[in-house]
């Protein structure tokens, strides 16, 4: 039997999940079992978790559907646990170095208890100090083993269950369990100090919690709020089944109504229901009030009084002024200009429009990428929602017939950015936007994330500066409700570059649509408007931007490249959108399509990529065509602008460091030969998982049609699909 069960509940924490898991089995101490819990056997953090298992014969994972919540996923791993003692663990937290033999060095010391708390730090998220705020509270304890009688303030309800390890036997003999869902650490907390009869402190943190930028789901705004107060009669009700002493109960009561009157309070956490919360509070209040308690000053003590009395509207009254002004802040907007801000704000005390979808690509560069495939298949699945596409004035000829657009910064443009209930961007909406109630903002994203994105950038001081201000950037954040991925990766990446509540949609990219219902016909259209000569072999250049670098340099001497590998070839030059200048242009041996409108048509009509590290290669390898990755300055790169993982050693085909190796892959074919088939087979399993040519359809029915997640067409396994077929290449 080992000595410590470790349960780690990972649901919405996978992007940082490995964290958690690195911290205990680095531990000093081995004798433990680890037990991560899953929410399916197909989910974001099980493709994590078994890596992991794989490695270290530790690590045991269970499964609990989200729909049991934090508790049901604990209470898995407790009937799984086989350690003498348990310790629970957030995904997203860490343990400290040598912390597991400090708690065997003090349950030597102690002997046997039913709980040993102990210290924890409380890390911001961003910046800021850590604090320690178990500290003051087990610095009052006795020092050895001690009864909870003699340390009334330890209730249990105020440390978060994590700050605590148990003894499995105890847990086990009095049918202790996590009960409810929300608040659960409130009711699990409670339980346990109440029937523990022998405890000790370890003045030690042991747990350092990293505080979610977007905060824990107890203080975000929703109707759960209400399990608060289920948490608490259920703790009352069991101390006063247990007969109490006087001197515990009135700690107890105080802390556990201590919370209820910061929730009733607080101006944003009850966003309805609030006068039946207080009407229950102020019955569970008088009912539970223990014998002679008097409530304590100040301004506390005036909210015991109103709550003891049922006294809402002069509860209310207490606290109206500071909602109105709360309110007043979160809805000002911001826009330039006097007249601007006055029309906007004006706009945005009108009703939703909930037929109106506002669409916006790459900052207003035009009809493109995801938001554009959306729109197309709304157009076919939902007619009656009338859409707008915000493009820059140089942009509009972009803007296909047939298709209502608004010039950015235009008095159409800040109407529709009012009124409109659905917002769709693969990029982020001004900061001026405000997010209205009942608005639903879409974010797809334009590609997977090989180099290092949003809050993950802060350590790249080249990167940190050209962004600006990552507070900004994630307030931003804060206003989606969805996130597109389109491939485990992205998924796991994502939930750690933009923090936040947003639900990840695992749907694909709906541009990515076209790899796989695109004909041959419409493959020679392209090639034909792009100025391919029939018979040559098209090879698509499309290096990424440089942040160390100024301006556009391809790297790559393109006339010597193609004097090299023969006539057989001639190249496509894509460059980084941030270079776009103007229109296609053709002619020779060398197209320059950097302008041309969609890189998903520029795609269809090259046989072979060469790229270095841009996304690109994440959508061009659903067509299963041969990728050459040009890296000539990738420890540059990778120390720069840091990444997410070593693409040397994944890379989807060939590698060339020097123009020389380039050249030659192409002169004597390995660039599509069998290597270069199965590095691009194990590329595309990791990278092509949910591009199956329904994205867009999925899209719609869940976000702009509102059907249940349980009717989305499912994702095509990948061995099925049928890839576009290309011009001069033949698929086996």
């Amino acid at each position: 039997m080992p000595r410590f069960s470790i349960v780690v509940p990972s649901h919405g924490v996978a992007g940082r999940l490995s964290q958690a898991l690195d911290s205990v089995l680095a531990q000093s101490f081995g004798d433990f079992e680890l037990i991560p819990v899953c929410d399916a056997p197909d989910a974001p953090a099980a493709d994590v978790v078994t890596e992991y298992a794989e490695r270290d014969s530790r690590v045991t994972p269970v499964h609990s559907p989200p729909s049991d919540g934090l508790a049901g996923a604990r209470n898995t791993g407790l009937r799984a646990a086989v350690g003498g003692h348990v310790l629970f663990l957030d995904g997203d937290d860490v343990l400290v170095p040598g912390a597991l033999a400090a708690l065997d060095a003090r349950l030597e010391r102690t002997g046997e208890v039913d709980v040993l708390y102990f210290e924890h730090e409380r890390t911001p998220w961003w910046e800021g100090e850590p604090t320690n705020p178990a500290a003051p509270l087990l610095a009052r304890t006795p020092d050895g083993a001690f009864s909870p009688d003699r340390a009334p303030l330890l209730t249990g309800v105020t440390l978060p269950a994590w700050s605590a390890v148990y003894r499995r036997a105890f847990l086990t003999e009095h049918n202790i369990a996590f009960p409810g869902d929300h608040f659960t650490d409130v009711g699990f907390g409670g339980l346990v100090a109440l029937r523990a009869e022998r405890v000790a402190a370890l003045r030690t943190v042991v747990v350092r919690h990293l505080l979610r930028r977007q905060g824990n789901r107890p203080a975000l705004p929703g109707e759960h709020h209400a399990e608060l107060l289920d948490q608490t009669e259920l703790v009352l009700t069991r101390a006063v089944e247990q007969d109490l002493p006087a001197d515990r109960l009135k700690p107890l009561f105080e802390q556990l109504f201590a919370a209820v009157l910061k929730t009733a309070a607080h101006p944003r956490r009850l966003t309805s229901g609030r006068r039946a919360f207080f009407r229950r509070a102020s019955t569970l209040y008088r009912r539970h009030r223990p014998d002679g308690y008097r409530a304590p000053g100040g301004s506390l003590g005036v909210q015991h009084r109103l709550l003891a009395s049922g006294s809402y509207a002069a509860f209310r009254s207490l606290r109206a002024a500071h909602r109105t002004a709360s309110r007043a802040a979160a809805l000002l907007p911001r826009p330039r200009g006097l007249r601007t801000r006055l029309r906007y704000a004006a706009a945005l005390r009108l009703p939703l429009d909930r037929n109106l979808v506002v669409y916006c690509a790459y900052w207003g560069r035009g009809y493109v990428c995801n938001p554009a495939a959306i729109h197309a298949k709304a157009r076919e699945l939902a007619p009656h929602l009338r859409a707008v596409f915000l493009v820059e004035p140089d942009a509009v000829g972009s803007v296909p017939p047939g298709v209502d657009y608004a010039v950015i910064g235009s008095r159409k443009y800040w109407q529709v950015l009012a009124r409109a209930k659905y917002l769709v961007n693969n990029a982020n909406f001004a900061d001026a936007v405000v997010k209205r109630p009942g608005s639903v903002h879409l974010q797809t994203q334009h590609g997977t994330p090989l180099k290092t994105m949003g809050a993950d950038q802060a350590t790249y001081p080249v990167v940190a500066a050209a962004t600006g201000s990552f507070a900004k950037l994630l307030a931003r954040v804060d206003r989606w409700d969805y996130n597109l991925t389109s491939n485990r990766h992205s998924t796991e990446m994502w939930e750690r570059a933009f923090p936040s509540t947003h639900e990840t949609l695992e749907y694909g990219y709906p541009r990515n649509d076209v790899y796989c219902t695109a004909s041959a016909e419409d493959v020679a259209r392209v090639r034909k408007e792009l100025g391919v000569p029939d018979g040559k072999k098209a090879l698509l250049y499309a290096p990424t931007h440089r942040d160390y670098a100024t301006g556009f340099e391809t790297g790559l001497d393109l006339a010597e490249f193609c004097e090299a590998i023969g006539d057989d070839y001639v190249v496509l030059l894509r460059a980084h959108y941030f270079y776009d200048r103007g229109a296609s242009r053709g002619g020779g041996r060398i197209i320059d399509v950097t302008g041309h409108r969609s890189s998903e048509d520029v795609c269809l009509a090259a046989d072979g990529l060469i790229t270095d590290y841009s996304s690109i290669m994440f959508d061009y390898a659903n067509l299963d065509r041969p990728i050459v990755v040009y890296a000539d300055d990738w420890d540059v790169y990778r120390e720069t602008r840091g990444v997410y993982f070593d693409l040397m050693e994944l890379p989807p085909g060939r590698v060339a460091r020097t123009p020389g190796e380039l050249a030659a892959v192409f002169r004597d074919g390995s660039w599509a030969d069998e290597t270069a088939t199965s590095l691009r087979a194990t590329f595309r399993e990791r990278f092509c998982q949910f591009d199956d040519g329904r994205a867009a359809e999925r899209v719609v029915r869940r976000v702009l049609l509102g059907e249940p997640p349980a009717s989305i067409p499912p994702v095509i396994p990948l061995a099925e699909r049928v890839p576009a077929p290309a011009a001069t290449l033949v698929r086996s």
